[in-house]
């Protein structure tokens, strides 16, 4: 590879990184706060039922919780066998992955304010929404078996209840947000950041404006192209931002971070075979039209103060030796989930937030 496009390639990614980084590191410490401040039981007691009231506390829950796709299964698995209904469970399922704490300031490091309120409001609704076809769609006296976990792992956490100490929350605090959170996203930031240098390096300016400048085709293309794939609500904004800077409409890329997260294969055969052919079509439609639609509104309405707060995101917001030291941080704690991920472990591991066990082909640590 020519030495300058390898240099053009890393600068780009440097500069993505350390303007994500303050503001990621700072959702992590929120998300921390918030694992220790609502216990997962008090979840589960408030979406039991198959109420309007349950869907819609399942999408409040799941707009903040910082579960990615494949995270949310077991937590969905779980709470379904508490008693929640279809509704609520699909409720929760879809806006969890959406987005998340972390994910929210992230977004508006990169993408701006309009972004940052648009995406958690699009999760929310699409929530609701969701929940609220899938029970319409299936009996509301529904039998509430056993679900299958779908070959995720349910219980692998033993919730640690030794201390309750204010200083062993802090630490169970910054145990799960610069620890498990990260494990949970490393790999798929690592990818969304690199992804994002590699499109802001080598696209053309205005190469999508060109191409895909009507809505009619780029938003079907960005949904055929996301609903299948997994990324992540934080791994996905790198990607977003450079598509945007180069020429795609805001509310493609809205699209893109709707439907991306929100959807995958995993995700589709989950509900499609645990949950019900008719609640696997409440699920997808749902999804995809709610993201079409916001994707709609952003272009018809804020398509110029989006596109203005993407290009904007190269100004500094923080200090710049701030942002250099958060990037070099947030790279040493990826590089170290990482080792964790891919250096094998013969034993289980005794972690302060409880005891992991390490399951082949189990990609996700967030088993509640």
């Amino acid at each position: 590879m020519n030495w300058d496009i390898l240099t053009g390639l890393l600068t780009e990614i440097w500069a993505l990184t350390v303007k994500m980084a303050p503001f990621l590191l700072f959702g992590f410490l929120i998300a921390g706060v918030l694992h220790v401040l609502i216990p997962d039981e008090k979840v589960y007691e408030h979406l039991s039922g198959g109420t309007l009231l349950a869907v819609v506390k399942a999408s409040i829950f799941g707009v903040p919780l910082p579960l990615c796709s494949c995270g949310v299964i077991p937590v969905a698995a779980h709470i379904r066998r508490q008693g929640a209904s279809k509704g609520a469970t699909i409720s929760f399922l879809t806006s969890t992955p959406t987005t998340g704490i972390d994910s929210i300031f992230a977004t508006y490091s990169l993408l701006g304010l309009v972004f940052a309120i648009a995406r958690p409001v699009a999760a929310f609704i699409s929530g609701i929404a969701a929940g609220i076809a899938t029970n319409f769609l299936n009996n509301r006296d529904e039998n509430r078996q056993p679900v299958d976990n779908g070959g995720h792992c349910e219980t692998c956490r033993v919730p640690d209840k030794s201390g309750s100490s204010v200083l062993s929350k802090v630490k169970s605090a910054i145990s799960y947000g610069f620890g498990e959170l990260v494990e949970d996203v490393a790999k798929w930031l690592v990818i969304g950041i690199v992804a994002g240098g590699v499109i802001s390096f080598l696209v053309p300016e205005n190469f999508f404006s060109k191409y895909l400048g009507n809505p009619l085709i780029a938003y079907p293309l960005v949904l055929a192209i996301a609903t299948p794939m997994y990324v992540c609500a934080t791994g996905s904004i790198p990607i977003a931002a450079a598509l945007v800077a180069k020429g795609l409409t805001p509310g493609a890329a809205l699209v893109f971070l709707i439907a991306g997260p929100a959807t995958n294969t995993a995700t589709l055969s989950f509900v499609g075979g645990k949950l019900g052919k008719r609640t696997l079509l409440a699920y997808l439609s749902v999804v995809l039209l709610t993201a079409f639609a916001f994707g709609l509104i952003l272009d018809g309405f804020f398509k110029v103060e989006a596109t203005q707060a993407v290009l904007s995101a190269k100004k500094e917001l923080i200090p710049s030796w701030l942002s250099s030291l958060s990037a070099i941080f947030l790279f040493l704690l990826v590089l170290r989930a990482l080792a964790l991920k891919f250096i094998p472990q013969k034993f289980s591991e005794v972690r302060g937030m409880g005891i992991v066990i390490k399951v082949p082909d189990m990609s996700c640590r967030h088993c509640v």
